[in-house]
């Protein structure tokens, strides 16, 4: 069952595998119902898989596979908030080992062209900390970074 308001993500014939990684990567994630083309259209055939219901983060979703021609950017992008460097790790790697790139500032971008930000809540919690100051040193420490490195955030805060 399709929830009232659902993320619709576009691909080209490889939601089903995308989806997959979501749910063996993000904690709860799951693959729900696949709906397989009842006729033949314009990027596929009767019989392929059309739409992949799929959770990620608790996050409903559906992959549609569209076909060709249409590209994700980072206008759109899962943020995801992680508790230490571990967790931090383990979900940037797998991303960006998994035919993933790596960007700024958190940011990396999976094989499918979908944004993430793989956001330590340290980080979030010291660029919004209400001493100017402290806020000026994370961020700015923070823009130096790729994957996000906690203990330097946290160096920055102290001074």
């Amino acid at each position: 069952m399709v929830s009232k308001n659902t993320i619709c993500l576009w691909f080209d014939g490889t939601a089903e595998e995308a989806a997959k990684f979501y749910a063996a990567t993000f904690p709860d994630s799951s693959v729900g119902s696949t709906v397989r083309a009842p006729a033949d259209y314009p990027s596929g055939k009767e019989g392929d898989v059309l739409v992949v219901e799929f959770n990620v983060l608790g996050i409903p979703c559906v992959g549609l596979n569209g076909g060709p021609g249409v590209t994700h950017n980072m206008g759109f992008s899962f943020q995801v908030a992680t508790d230490d460097q571990a967790e931090t790790d383990r979900l940037w790697n797998a991303i960006v080992s998994n035919g993933g790139q790596e960007s700024q500032c958190s940011w990396c971008i999976d094989k499918w062209g979908i944004s993430w930000q793989i956001a330590p809540r340290v980080l979030t919690e010291a660029i919004a900390n209400p001493d100017r100051a402290v806020a000026r040193r994370a961020f700015e420490a923070m823009m130096h970074m790729t994957k996000i490195d906690i203990a330097a955030i946290e160096a920055a805060v102290r001074g």
